[in-house]
């Protein structure tokens, strides 16, 4: 009796398929989309005041894109280190989705925006194109951006805190979240010179900060004999008014009987 042979054909189809299922699950999500920080339903239709601060700002995120986009590919180009490549990948990335987040702001809000990249930001992608192995490249690329990603983070918090317009406001929000997962992003390489980044300025006096302080609040903290938002005068009138009618209460009492 004979034996059929499978077609060839069918053979093929049989390991292709295999070898698709088979295939490791990074591949898979190779195209996956960047993930757009929501704004939990602020409002976005360009309504309030436009401070020079708001101009100024949205006009830096489309500045910070014009040389991180660029930065972020030449590090996939450039290093031998796969993470910094990874790391390169993603910032590019994302940064081409804040550009366009920017860009519609600033059409809504009338705000012209810069094509080149600033004089610092174009030295900073010289000195990467001109590093002179990929080692040097990584210090380089990872030192230049996490030392500009820290200094925007807290310029990004006082335009969220204090704009009155509500484009710009949504726009801080999403762009506050990419910041911190660009420095995150940064910091994972393992190779951040810390101690090359800027200190923070010393308070101005301690114990004050952004939280109001009452000194009435400091002494009940302290030894707890200060109620807050009562002065001692105010106590001590308060606890003879109840001595006093205590006193005429008793009398009552003792003449009724």
């Amino acid at each position: 009796m004979r034996t059929r042979r499978s077609p060839r054909w069918l053979v093929g189809t049989l390991a292709l398929s295999l070898a698709f299922m088979m295939a490791p699950a990074g591949v898979a999500h190779a195209a996956e989309p960047i993930p757009v920080p929501q704004t939990s339903g602020l409002p976005n239709k360009g309504t309030g005041t436009l401070a020079a601060a708001d101009r100024d700002f949205v006009i830096k995120v489309r500045l910070a894109g014009l040389w991180e986009i660029p930065a972020g590919n030449m590090a996939v180009e450039k290093s031998n280190n796969a993470a910094v490549k990874k790391i390169g990948q993603s910032i590019a990335a994302q940064h081409v989705a804040l550009d366009s987040l920017d860009r519609t702001a600033a059409k809504k809000l009338g705000i012209s925006l810069p094509n080149q990249p600033n004089g610092d930001q174009q030295g900073w992608l010289n000195e990467m194109r001109t590093a002179a192995t990929p080692e040097q490249f990584d210090q380089i690329f990872i030192d230049r951006l996490r030392a500009a990603h820290g200094k925007i983070f807290p310029a990004i918090a006082t335009i969220r805190a204090t704009t009155r317009n509500d484009t710009v406001r949504a726009l801080a929000q999403q762009t506050n979240q990419f910041v911190a997962t660009h420095m995150t992003l940064l910091e994972s390489s393992g190779i951040v010179d810390y101690a090359a980044l800027p200190t923070a300025p010393a308070p101005a006096a301690a114990g004050q900060g952004p939280v109001p302080i009452d000194n009435q609040m400091l002494v009940a903290a302290n030894n707890g004999e200060s109620i807050p938002g009562l002065s001692n005068t105010v106590i001590l009138l308060v606890l003879a008014a109840a001595l006093v009618v205590g006193v005429v209460t008793t009398m009552r009492i003792f003449r009724a009987r």
